[in-house]
């Protein structure tokens, strides 16, 4: 029997949609994203696929997650493009609901995680990780999902949804997948497709300056000495305007002194190429 995808625009169908599969006995997961979606979002609907009967894949702009200044208005978007390429990943069920659908009145709620939300993005975008907590609980009570799968490539997002699980009670199993990279080195983003060919080519520095930081990390190069290199190598490219360079505990997001054998660090980077932020990150134990 061929499946078909099924596409669900309202928060009514999705919950008599699940409450049916849930009497089934299926196992359901889900894939949030914001569409736009690249080959980063259909590993993770493989690894769904492993894991779930069900594979729930949710597009969503969410415009709580933008500040008043940041691209919620030209962040690119192509549903049916999406559509296409989720049906061809193994997707179930496409949940796309509009804003007036997810937030039908003034949402008066949200879900604040503290401490892992203050380092990195949460410092430079202010109620970032509000919005993105608040979304995903959404959801995670509209899908009632087992398994939620999220890119590592925004390991600061992950850490914050794990840690609001854990302390919600949540009944739901995060599940981080690793970062998907094109040939060249670049980390997949619905955002690359506003890079010149210049600032295209220039931002494969960070890759680059990651995996030589992982190096000197190994070789037991101190956490501030290798702070100081990466900032260097990326300041050599003209059209690279850094954010933010830290070398943290994870997923806590600590400071470090020093890197102490068996630690996991995450060398967060975000840098701005023109208008387009770029984030990425290793993460490894020493």
């Amino acid at each position: 029997m061929i499946k078909t995808l099924q596409q669900i625009n309202t928060v009514a169908e999705m919950r008599e949609h699940i409450q049916t599969a849930r009497m089934q006995g299926k196992r359901i997961g889900i894939v949030p994203t914001m569409g736009y979606l690249h080959e980063g979002h259909l590993s993770l609907v493989r690894a769904a696929r492993e894991k779930c009967d069900v594979v729930v894949m949710s597009i969503f702009v969410n415009p709580l997650q933008f500040g008043p200044n940041e691209d919620f208005d030209r962040y690119p978007r192509d549903l049916e493009r999406d559509r296409a390429l989720a049906d061809q990943a193994g997707v179930d069920v496409l949940f796309t609901p509009d804003v007036s659908e997810m937030y039908p009145r003034k949402i008066l709620t949200n879900i604040s995680v503290s401490n892992v939300t203050n380092p990195l993005c949460g410092r430079s975008r202010p109620g970032h990780f509000d919005g993105v907590a608040t979304v995903v609980m959404k959801l995670f009570q509209i899908v009632q999902p087992d398994y939620a799968f999220f890119g590592q490539k925004d390991a600061q997002q992950v850490a914050v949804v794990t840690q609001m699980v854990q302390d919600l009670n949540v009944p739901v199993q995060i599940v981080p997948c690793p970062i998907i990279r094109e040939a060249d080195g670049l980390a997949m983003s619905s955002r690359n497709v506003y890079l010149t060919p210049e600032e295209r080519a220039q931002a494969l520095v960070l890759s680059h300056s990651l995996s030589l930081a992982e190096k000197w990390l190994r070789e037991g190069v101190t956490i501030e000495e290798v702070r100081g290199r990466v900032i260097d190598i990326i300041s050599e490219k003209p059209l690279a305007a850094i954010e933010y360079v830290e070398i943290l505990s994870y997923p806590e997001l600590e400071p470090l002194e020093q890197a102490v054998s068996g630690t996991t660090l995450i060398l967060a980077l975000a840098v701005r190429f023109g208008k387009t932020r770029l984030i990425d990150n290793w993460i490894g134990t020493i």
